[in-house]
């Protein structure tokens, strides 16, 4: 899938453009689109296109969720930045360039996987093969899931849209409510379960596989049974527990080709926590789903959390010169045992500056840097980025459990396993709050932990408790249900006036 993702032909047929801010699914003209899909290898790099549009998830994530958290307290010495007002929960963040990139890019990704579906309905029988044409169905379809859980666990209520329309008709469409978006999402990603392949090889390698839309249809199932903090979204409160252990048994009890499991060899890693993200060890067994990266279109997520300088020796020394970065909490710090190879791998706590006006003691994230998946310039890396693995499907099972009443026994039976690799005792009891602990030290700067703390009721209890311990300047605004979600971009409002109401709270 790496060589699949440099064609930049689809990509540019299909295209929106990425700096595109408003919700214009526009069709491109002159029957250029009915052209194209003539034969099998056109499906198949319209399907890429429409995989491509991955690209800059991780570093939305990052922001939104992981600086949006306990983990990082983000408020710039250097005046405000992009990332200062959601760390802070600014009222003002309609006009953030992180919050509208991720509506008009999770759009930008649903037309695309629509136009390929209405030309795949229309064209692909005469083509494909049967197999092969559900499976580009299931693809296409499990990645416009992907794209709306993104939209309603950041926006709440979403435009729905199930098909390529064109401007005037978009400029119609309201938001659908939470629940008829979760309709969608789960009739898609059930189809997928079914017609993806479980496996891939060679080039195939990174696509959507059954294990892959199992696992993100259990994280779905697991948010939509959430508070719904008295919101619109994205929790609902409809008790999917059984639905969601039912297809997280299906990835731990599979076997043969199927088969996933935890990186317990250490490979060239300096542990066996750091091989499951080494350069050399990517696509592993741990892996349900990743973004793929190759150098000429690579990645800016490792560098998104430190000063570029950091990236002149990885780490040590450089001149940061006061370059900002988002530091680590002492709260996330203090939380890991002695010794823990995951706090090792995943943060710098300590490095040197040769700037003598300038003494740098945080602690920055480090986790998907490393020499031989290096960037230029802290750019174009070509290290993957995984969206879902195999210890989430065993901490997703033991929160399921943990949630629905189950044994609190066999949740710590299945941490155990996470917190074996990781060289600690066996536990036999857990809460669901210290089970948010353990995810919090396995899954450091992946992006999960404000997700995480929304689904299962903590947020607005852990995050306040933590502000009321550490908060740098007084900066951070206290937690409230309606920062829970975020708003409307302001572009989306005034393209369409009256069509959105905005959020409450903003």
């Amino acid at each position: 899938m790496k060589k699949l993702y440099t064609f930049l032909l689809a990509a540019a047929l299909l295209s929106l453009g990425s700096c595109e801010k408003d919700l214009d699914q526009n069709p491109l003209s002159n029957g250029s689109v009915p052209d194209f899909y003539q034969t099998a290898t056109d499906f198949d790099q319209a399907l890429t296109a429409v995989y491509s549009q991955l690209r800059g998830y991780p570093d939305r994530l990052l922001v939104l969720s992981e600086i949006r958290s306990d983990n990082i307290y983000g408020v710039s010495s250097q005046g405000v930045r992009d990332w200062d007002p959601i760390n802070n929960f600014n009222s003002t963040l309609a006009i953030n360039p992180y919050v509208s990139d991720t509506w008009a890019q999770d759009y930008n990704a649903i037309y695309r996987a629509n136009l390929f579906l209405d030309q795949l309905n229309e064209r692909g029988g005469a083509v494909l093969n049967e197999t092969l044409r559900k499976r580009y169905e299931a693809e296409a379809r499990f990645l416009r899931a992907f794209h709306y859980f993104d939209l309603v666990r950041t926006f709440g209520a979403v435009p729905l849209i199930e098909r390529a329309v064109g401007p005037e008709e978009v400029a119609k469409i309201g938001r659908a409510p939470v629940a008829q978006v979760y309709e969608l999402i789960i009739a898609d990603l059930t189809f997928a379960t079914t017609n993806l392949a479980t496996t891939y090889t060679g080039a195939n390698v990174g696509r959507a596989s059954t294990g892959a839309a199992k696992g993100l249809l259990a994280l779905v199932y697991l948010t939509r049974s959430g508070p719904t903090y008295n919101i619109a979204g994205p929790g609902l409160a409809t008790n999917d527990y059984a639905a969601a252990i039912t297809l997280l048994d299906d990835i731990i009890n599979a076997r043969g080709t199927a088969r996933y499991a935890l990186i317990t060899a250490t490979g060239s890693a300096p542990s066996a926590y750091g091989n499951v993200f080494s350069y050399a060890n990517e696509n592993n067994a741990e892996v349900l789903f990743d973004v793929q990266y190759i150098v000429g279109n690579g990645a800016t997520h490792p560098g998104l959390l430190v000063p570029p300088g950091y990236f002149t020796s990885l780490g040590i020394p450089f001149d940061s010169r006061g370059i900002e970065i988002k530091p680590v909490s002492t709260d996330l710090l203090t939380s890991y045992a002695a010794n823990d190879p995951r706090k090792a791998f995943a943060i710098q706590t300590g490095y040197t500056t040769t700037n003598p006006a300038f003494t740098e003691n945080r602690s920055l994230f480090k986790k998907y840097i490393s020499a031989a998946g290096r960037g230029t310039g802290g750019t174009d890396w070509p290290i993957n980025f995984i969206t879902m693995r195999y210890a989430d499907v065993l901490l997703l099972k033991a929160e399921a459990l943990l949630r629905s009443g189950g044994s609190a026994g066999d949740a710590a039976a299945l941490v155990n396993q996470v917190r074996a690799r990781a060289g600690l005792s066996a536990l036999t009891s857990i809460t669901l709050p210290q089970l948010m602990e353990e995810r919090r030290r396995e899954f450091a700067a992946e992006g999960l932990r404000w997700h995480d703390l929304v689904r299962t009721g903590l947020v607005l209890t852990v995050m306040n408790d933590w502000i009321a311990r550490e908060n740098p300047g007084g900066k951070i605004q206290q937690v409230v249900p309606n920062y829970i979600i975020y708003p409307v971009p302001q572009s989306e409002l005034s393209a369409t006036p009256g069509l959105y109401a905005q959020n409450p709270g903003y």
